[in-house]
C-alpha cells in the first residue's frame, strides 16, 4: 500500500516540478534553470544524509559493484532539462503522458531482458496490451479536431 501511495505521490511531485521548472526557465536559461534544480536537490540531500543519521560514508560509492550505476546524477541532469524542454513545446498534461508511456516502455524493456541487475521478468501479453493501450491514449488525447 505504501509503495502505491509512494508513487502517486511521485508522479504527482514531477508534473508539479516541470512545471515550475519550465517556468523558471522562461525567465532564465535552461542551463541555469537544470544547474539550480540539481544544486538545490544537492543540498535536500545531504541536509537529510546527515539528519537521519549519516548511515553510510562517501567511500562506500566507490565500492558499488557496477560503477555505470553512479551515473544517476547526469541521468538526472538530462532528465531535468528534457521535462523542461517536452513541458514547454507540448504543455504538461501532454508532455507528462509522454513521459509515463516512455517510463513503461523502458522499464518493461529492462525487466523483460533483466538488464541492470534487475530480475529478469517473463513476458506477458497483458503488459504488451496495456502499453498497446497507453499508445492509443496518447493518440486521443493528442487527436485534434
Amino acid at each position: 500500500m505504501w509503495g502505491l501511495i509512494i508513487a502517486l505521490v511521485s508522479g504527482a511531485l514531477m508534473s508539479i516540478q516541470g512545471v515550475f521548472n519550465a517556468g523558471v526557465t522562461k525567465q532564465t536559461s535552461l542551463w541555469l534553470s537544470a544547474s539550480f534544480v540539481q544544486l538545490t536537490a544537492l543540498i535536500v540531500c545531504v541536509i537529510a544524509w546527515f539528519v537521519t543519521g549519516k548511515d553510510s560514508s562517501v567511500g562506500q560509492l566507490f565500492k558499488i559493484d557496477g560503477k555505470y550505476m553512479l551515473l544517476g546524477g547526469v541521468i538526472g541532469a538530462f532528465i531535468t532539462i528534457t521535462v523542461v524542454k517536452s513541458m514547454n513545446t507540448l504543455g504538461p498534461a501532454r508532455a507528462a503522458l509522454l513521459i509515463v508511456v516512455s517510463q513503461l516502455l523502458v522499464a518493461y524493456v529492462i525487466e523483460l531482458f533483466g538488464m541492470f541487475g534487475v530480475e529478469k521478468a517473463p513476458f506477458e501479453w497483458k503488459k504488451v496490451i496495456g502499453m498497446a493501450v497507453a499508445i492509443v491514449g496518447i493518440i486521443i488525447f493528442k487527436w485534434e479536431k
